[in-house]
């Protein structure tokens, strides 16, 4: 009986395809996420306080004043490279007023206490911030947040703020008298200050007067 011949059956592999459908979606498999260039300015920013209040309690005017340079102009490189680049994010919107906020009170402290500024300039700046967080918290204890958008006036006192402490600063490091100029910076930090906190707790009791009794 002769013998048959076998061919070799060839079988060509065809990956699976997953059907299409409303009831399909195919999701990418979630990787490592990337801290953004903006953020690690910022975070770099806040990595500065300790050394600018070490400075000014060492009376080390010139190093605080450079490093405080050094802040501010990180400040403007880390939101430029995020608007330009489009690298906006929740944690830098989350980090970048934490950071300058940081930075000012922990200046401002370390002025009042060394009797650098008067200490009534110090009570009112860090009472604002202080009134403001607790504010944010309690809408957060009701379910009721807070969108944190800086007004106008808000601005315009964080301007002053860091005019001050920059005028300041470069007065105890370059040994010039800086009245009047401080007197004027004075008054405008008093006037934003009171001015940004009133206009933000009534914002804030409007948005939690929503708050259905029980």
């Amino acid at each position: 009986m002769a013998s048959v011949a076998r061919r070799p059956i060839l079988c060509r592999y065809q990956p699976v395809q997953p059907p299409k459908g409303p009831d399909f979606e195919v999701r990418p498999v979630a990787g490592k996420r990337r801290v953004s260039i903006p953020n690690i300015i910022t975070l770099g920013r806040i990595m500065l306080v300790p050394i600018i209040v070490w400075a000014i309690v060492s009376s080390e005017m010139e190093v605080a004043f450079a490093v405080f340079l050094i802040a501010g102009i990180s400040d403007a490189v880390d939101g430029f490279l995020a608007k330009r680049f489009n690298m906006t994010s929740e944690l830098g919107a989350l980090l970048d007023p934490l950071a300058d906020k940081a930075l000012l009170v922990s200046i401002y402290l370390a002025l009042g206490i060394w009797g650098d500024i008067p200490r009534w300039i110090v009570i009112l700046v860090v009472s604002r911030d202080i009134m403001i967080v607790t504010a944010v918290i309690v809408s957060w204890l009701f379910d009721k947040p807070v969108e944190m958008k800086p007004s106008m006036v808000s601005k315009l006192n964080t301007t002053a703020q860091v005019a001050y402490a920059a005028l300041v600063l470069a007065a105890l490091a370059f040994g010039f008298k800086p009245t009047p100029y401080d007197i004027i910076l004075m008054g405008l930090v008093t006037v934003f200050t009171l001015s940004s906190v009133s206009l933000y707790l009534v914002e804030w009791l409007r948005h939690m007067s929503t708050i259905d009794a029980k």
